[in-house]
Formats: structure tokens, C-alpha cells, sequence
């Protein structure tokens, strides 16, 4: 038990880390990089809990084909982020502010609605889990998947007029 909560915090620590360095990066590539640790934190804590199914799912959906969407998008449009001086921090206080009331709000609606939650460690097969995903949240799963293929070809209908134009 004592192996669990350690592996849990140093992947907890970089994770945090990491999505710390997503939101600071001035790159965005490297940003979008940093989102892989996070991600595949995400992984390693559903494998972690004993949830293999979600845990691999999380790799293949989020960091193989999401992430992949990203870069792709990134390296068609070419944005210059980091050269551009309107995005130097004019607004960080206020940002930070932000993010920590957002943050507390979170946490006080977490442990006011989970206070008293026992969860139910039974193992669950993956066709029930497939039956749950594919039966109560098909619209959703479906909706996320044309989002993507809109952004996909939003970026490459950008690239495009970029360098014809």
C-alpha cells in the first residue's frame, strides 16, 4: 500500500509539473509535449487504480490520435506565439487571481459533493465497461469526434490560404 501512494505522488508531482509548463511555455510545441506527460500521468494513474482498460484507452485515444491532431493543426498554421509581444503577460495577476478562485470553487464543490463517497472497487470487465461508454455516452463520444475533424480541417483550410494567399 505504502508503494501505491508513493508511485501515486511522484506521479502526481509531474504531472502537476508538467501542466504547469503547459500554461507557462512560450512554445507551443513544447507545449503541446508538456500535455503528453500529463496525459500519459493520466494513463498511469488509471493503471495505477487497476482500471487497465481506461488506462490504455487513455494512450491510444488522447495521446495517439489527440496530441497527433494537435501537432498536426500546430505545424499547419505555424503560429509565431512566441515572437509576438501582445502575448507578454499584461495580464498575469489577474489570470492568477483567476486560476486560484477557480481552483478553490473546485475543491470546495469536490469535497462537498464526495465527502462521504465509498468508491466501489469491484473489477469491472471491458465489455461492461465498453457497454457503458457506447450505450450512455455514444452522443458525446460521436459529438468530440466531428469537433476534431472540424478543427482538423479548419487548419488545414487556414494553411492553405496562408500560402496561396
Amino acid at each position: 500500500m505504502i508503494a501505491e501512494h508513493v508511485a501515486f505522488g511522484i506521479i502526481a508531482a509531474v504531472m502537476v509539473a508538467s501542466a504547469l509548463r503547459v500554461v507557462t511555455t512560450r512554445d507551443i510545441v513544447h507545449a503541446a509535449l508538456y500535455l503528453v506527460i500529463v496525459l500519459a500521468g493520466v494513463a498511469a494513474l488509471f493503471l495505477l487504480v487497476g482500471a487497465e482498460f481506461t488506462g490504455i484507452t487513455q494512450v491510444l485515444i488522447y495521446i495517439g490520435a489527440v496530441i497527433v491532431l494537435f501537432l498536426f493543426g500546430i505545424m499547419l498554421t505555424r503560429s509565431d506565439f512566441d515572437q509576438d509581444e501582445e502575448t507578454d503577460h499584461k495580464r498575469k495577476f489577474p489570470a492568477i487571481l483567476t486560476a486560484l478562485l477557480l481552483l478553490a470553487v473546485m475543491i470546495g464543490a469536490l469535497v462537498d459533493r464526495f465527502e462521504d463517497v465509498k468508491i466501489d472497487a469491484s473489477p469491472q470487465t471491458t465489455a461492461q465497461v465498453s457497454d457503458e461508454l457506447f450505450s450512455q455516452y455514444i452522443v458525446p463520444f460521436e459529438a468530440v469526434s466531428v469537433l476534431l475533424l472540424a478543427a482538423l480541417i479548419g487548419a488545414i483550410v487556414i494553411a492553405r490560404r496562408e500560402e496561396g494567399g
